[in-house]
């Protein structure tokens, strides 16, 4: 069960609960486990989406691959410098996941935002990209990128509206993805 302790609690003052939407993070236990199925969900939603290469995503993403990198998410996105968010609406269903961790000492990478259908129109996503960008100035990092489907046409919109512009690859992606991605950066204010 998810306790009010667990809520986030973002260096910039911010509601955690707008839209009745709560962010917990979710390093281990239920919240861990909750994340896991949605980006299970997510790889599938992608698998599904028309325009979307399933060679490509199958590549990128093969099952027995992504079920490994599932496993080792809180390593990959620990404190002090990573964190996975999850959000839970107000029966405590999740409805959506963000994480982020650094690339190196100055930048920041996005990972996996993804909100259940039920959960869309509703500002979860926004919610969590923003409180991951936060997360990352208050961790005194540069800037945060990102990257997108090109099919993922209202993240593409997000995050421009957020104040992230497009930019080219900020680390090696094999060739044949390259047509299928996007990708985003946007500069952090020092907090210095």
């Amino acid at each position: 069960m998810t306790t009010q302790n667990d809520a986030v609690h973002i260096v910039a003052p911010r509601s955690t609960s707008t839209g009745g939407i709560t962010l917990h993070t979710a390093h281990s236990g239920d919240n861990l486990a909750a994340v896991q199925q949605l980006c299970r969900d997510y790889r599938t939603f992608l698998l599904d989406l028309p325009g979307v290469s399933v060679e490509v995503t199958s590549m990128f993403r093969p099952l027995s691959r992504f079920d490994a990198l599932l496993d080792t998410l809180p390593t990959l996105h620990a404190r002090p410098t990573g964190t996975i968010l999850l959000a839970r609406d107000t029966g405590g269903t999740a409805v959506g996941c963000g994480m982020s961790h650094p690339l190196d000492p100055n930048t920041c990478e996005i990972k996996r935002v993804f909100v259940s259908p039920s959960a869309r129109g509703k500002r979860v996503a926004e919610q969590l990209c923003q409180a991951l960008v936060d997360q990352a100035q208050a961790d005194g990092f540069a800037r945060v990128v990102l990257d997108t489907h090109t099919e993922l046409h209202a993240a593409q919109a997000l995050y421009l509206r957020m104040g992230f512009t497009a930019r080219g690859p900020y680390q090696p992606i094999p060739d044949a993805v390259l047509p299928e991605l996007l990708f985003f950066e946007k500069p952090l204010p020092s907090t210095a």
